[in-house]
């Protein structure tokens, strides 16, 4: 199989005009110029051929089941929906955020966590993306400990991040904009309560915030936890952290990628750690964080983030990488390595990222423009989405071969 006449983004340069040779879902070549085949070859011209991407925190599982409060859908069905969407995106490699939290009957509870585990791992076989398993601790609910010791056990898990959500530091370090964040997201104005009111509901609000501040960080059970993701081989992340100590402390626990550093010192001491930084993908597109920290693009002008990853947002990652090259920020080879190259490297996923022989072929055909579109999605060499685009090239290029067949 050849994917010919297009722009390939090899991970030194990026080939203007070549074409790519697939067999066995392997890249077996890659020319400069037009495939030598005689017919039945589309011409790709005007595509650009990139790695498939590779999402190494992506939130939107647990929104897929729970899309409002109360409105629960079946945890495969969420799966299935969110592998296509993923697929479409251009992405071929997913590792879903799941988040284990203290309430039964919260989307992020214990029972619901590791339902979608178990999920993700008896349906990889069957799903279009490869589907792999970012599990979240968080350092205040040490019951979790157990339940992902099982799974880490189990090898149901693939990337641990220890986390810390507690108002007052990291991600939401400033009470009152953690506030205004929490009003905001469930769309409730305190403003239409009489002040009395507003005032109690305001009250009440901080003395939760209070309640989760007061609980307990068990460092030993966090210490565990992580020794046991390192005897299984398991990469270990940090999250959200806001200062040079918190980072030290994680690098010592062995932790070699730091999520979502808040501000530039955090993120410049992950650099003399030898850490892998992430950044949110919207973040960059947008050049703004949603919650006022580090911007992730003054990050990437600074040289202080390797990767990109959905977080909330999956179509964020393409269209980061184009943006930053289309600003002249990175040249393109190098805006697609943070979202490719990059998180294989970091992941130890040594059969993909690349455009490169040898290597898996999960490929993304993107069409450039004001906004890139993904026109196809191929997996191990196999399509996983193909629009009409790309069906109208096919059926072109077959009817083509039986005109020269019959010559």
């Amino acid at each position: 199989m050849w994917l010919s006449d297009l722009r390939i983004v090899l991970p030194n340069h990026v080939l203007e005009h070549g074409s790519i040779r697939i067999e066995d879902g392997i890249i077996t070549e890659i020319i400069e110029g037009a495939a030598p085949a005689p017919g039945g070859v589309p011409s790709l011209h005007g595509l650009t051929a990139i790695p498939g991407i590779i999402d190494l925190h992506g939130d939107m599982l647990e929104r897929d089941i729970e899309p409002r409060p109360g409105a629960r859908f079946p945890n495969e069905l969420g799966l299935l929906e969110l592998d296509k969407r993923l697929a479409a995106s251009g992405i071929t490699t997913a590792y879903a955020a799941i988040s284990f939290a203290w309430k039964q009957d919260d989307i992020r509870s214990q029972e619901t966590a590791t339902s979608l585990i178990n999920v993700i791992n008896d349906k990889r076989d069957g799903l279009l993306v490869d589907f792999k398993v970012h599990a979240r601790f968080e350092v205040t609910n040490p019951l979790t400990a157990p339940v992902l010791t099982e799974l880490l056990q189990a090898r149901k898990v693939d990337l641990v991040s220890i986390m810390d959500h507690t108002p007052g530091q990291g991600q939401y370090g400033d009470v009152d904009r953690y506030i205004n964040f929490v009003q905001t997201w469930i769309g409730v104005d305190l403003d239409v309560f009489e002040p009395g009111l507003q005032a109690r509901l305001v009250e009440q609000i901080k003395k939760s915030i209070n309640e989760q501040a007061q609980r307990t960080r068990d460092w030993e059970i966090v210490r565990d936890v992580a020794r046991i993701a390192r005897e299984y081989g398991i990469p270990l992340a940090s999250h959200d952290d806001d200062t040079i100590q918190k980072v030290f402390d994680q690098a010592e626990l062995g932790v070699s990628i730091s999520e979502f550093p808040i501000n530039l010192e955090a993120a410049q001491e992950a650099h003399r750690q030898q850490m892998w930084i992430i950044m949110g993908a919207p973040n960059a597109y947008r050049k703004q964080s949603t919650g006022n920290n580090l911007s992730a693009l003054e990050a990437i002008k600074a040289g202080l983030v390797d990767i990109l990853a959905t977080d909330y947002y999956p179509p964020a990652m393409l269209h980061a990488a184009f943006q930053i090259a289309d600003e002249g920020i990175m040249p393109l080879h190098e805006s697609v390595k943070l979202i490719s190259q990059n998180p294989a490297d970091a992941m130890r996923l040594n059969d993909r990222g690349r455009i490169e022989v040898g290597r898996s072929a999960d490929l993304v055909l993107v069409e450039p423009g004001t906004h890139a579109r993904v026109r196809a999605t191929l997996r191990q060499g196999a399509p996983i989405y193909w629009d009409a685009h790309m069906a109208k090239l096919s059926t072109a290029a077959s009817l083509n071969k039986e005109s020269y067949e019959t010559l």
